[in-house]
Order: structure tokens, then sequence, then C-alpha cells
């Protein structure tokens, strides 16, 4: 059973209630409820202590739109996401994990959110949602698909193609190498994505490293005998080639495991595993 509310947690609520209001900043209740800064500061904070609220950041916090049975609540992903971005008036794109779940690329549900964002670095929570925010350049920022919840509220992913470049890309952090090589070959197949993309994607999105390693699986690819050629074509793969710069070093294709293996120096990379 939810605990009673106090006289001013009970007009708060009526408030935001009625208002439809979901955020509440600094001094909002000061004016609004005509009560003094240090009554707000303690109705907000306890508010959020006990689940009636959800803290965003130290001066703004989220409610409910109608008090769930058990008095506790707890924004959903999107909110929060929304709310913590927007407040900083910064963009966004969901990545990692939830985009490789939500493609079907891997059946292991997140247990927070990965964001690529251009303002916030950093873990944080909002409520019981977790976040793991990657701030990146504004250039790196795009190629995105707009889900809307059924709250409304619009939610921006990584493209299916964006995703698998950074998951190359960025493999260290979403330790997803070698597999993403195979999630490449499974959707360049079933036609869920096109070479193009996937190379737009790596030209536009990904670095060196990425371009080697995309390029090198690309063209493997497309000799084997089982490939259509029109799958893979001969300029897009030189597309990817004409990017690299001339260079005498070399890195694993598979940064994974040990860098043992053939060396490939059209690529500039050492063959140490096999196509998936």
């Amino acid at each position: 059973m939810p605990r009673g509310l106090s006289e001013l947690e009970s007009r708060t609520m009526a408030l935001v209630q009625n208002r439809q209001i979901q955020q509440i900043r600094t001094g909002d209740l000061v004016r609004l409820l005509r009560i003094t800064a240090q009554q707000e500061r303690k109705v907000l904070s306890g508010m959020a202590r006990t689940g009636l609220a959800a803290r965003v950041r130290r001066g703004l916090y989220l409610f409910p739109k109608l008090l769930p049975l058990g008095g506790r609540w707890s924004p959903g992903e999107a909110l929060a996401l929304t709310a913590l971005i927007q407040d900083r008036a910064g963009q966004y794109q969901i990545c990692g994990p939830n985009a490789f779940h939500r493609y079907g690329w891997d059946e292991q549900v997140p247990n927070r959110v990965y964001a690529y964002n251009n303002r916030i670095s950093g873990d944080r929570s909002v409520g019981q949602v977790e976040l793991t925010l990657i701030r990146v350049a504004d250039g790196r920022l795009g190629d995105t698909e707009t889900v809307t919840t059924p709250e409304k509220i619009d939610l921006i992913y990584s493209s299916r193609a964006r995703s698998l470049v950074d998951a190359v890309y960025d493999w260290s952090r979403f330790n997803s190498l070698p597999r993403a090589f195979g999630w490449i070959r499974k959707d360049l197949a079933e036609s869920r994505i096109s070479t193009v993309e996937l190379v737009d994607a790596a030209l536009n999105f990904g670095n060196e490293g990425t371009i080697r390693r995309i390029g090198y699986f690309l063209m493997a690819l497309s000799e084997q005998e089982k490939t259509p050629a029109q799958l893979i074509p001969a300029r897009l793969i030189m597309r990817l080639e004409k990017t690299l710069r001339p260079s005498s070093s070399t890195i694993p294709w598979i940064p994974t495991v040990s860098k043992r293996g053939q060396v490939n120096k059209r690529w500039g990379l050492v063959v140490n595993g096999t196509i998936p």
C-alpha cells in the first residue's frame, strides 16, 4: 500500500496531474503553489527519494501523468532519455546493444540504454532507468530511424547500416567483434541492407580501422562462390579502398584475438580469423 502523502505532496501531485505537467523545474512550485524555495526543495527531493517523481538532474524532475498503484513510479526509457538530452538542447541516437537487440542480431535485452549524443558523457540514472551516454562530435550523429512509442514520444535509433558500422567501429565498447561480421553477412543476404548503405555508413561514420576491416570482409565475401556478383559490386569495395592512406603498419582483422595470421597488404590487415 502506498504511504500517505503529505499535504504539500498532495498539492504537488494534484497540480501536475490536473495540468498534465510531466516536468517540474526549480521555481515552478514556488510560483504555482506559492510556497518557499526551501519547501520546494524539500518536497521535490522527498518525492524523488520515495518514487513519486524522478530526478533528471538537480533542479529538474519528472512526474507521472497518473500515480500508479503502489505509489511508486519510474519513467520509461523514452521519457528519461528524451528529457535528459532535451534539457541540454542536444541530439542523440540510441546505439550499441539496444540497436543490436532492436534489429534482431542479439537476443539479450540490455539492462541500460546506450546513446551517442553531443552533450553528455558518462553514466546517468533517471528513476530506475540506467543510461550510458557517449558524447561524440556533431558530425558523428546521423543515419537514424525514428520510432514513436505508445506514449507518443519519438525515439531516435541508429539505422541498421549505421549500427553495423558502429559494431565494427566501437567494438571495444560494445564487445561486438567478430559477431558483427556475421550480422553484416546475414543482413546483406536477406536484403535488409544494401552494400551501398553499408559502404556509405562506413565512409561517413567509420575511421580507417573500420574501413579496413569492412573493406576486407566485403572483398573476401565477394570472392566466395556462393555470393552473387551483384550483391557486392567491385566498385563499392574500391570506394572504401580509395580512402585509405598508404601505410606499412597492420592491424588485426579481429582485434579480440591474437595478431597471428596471413598479412593482407591491400587492406593492411593481419587476417586472424575466418569469414563467418
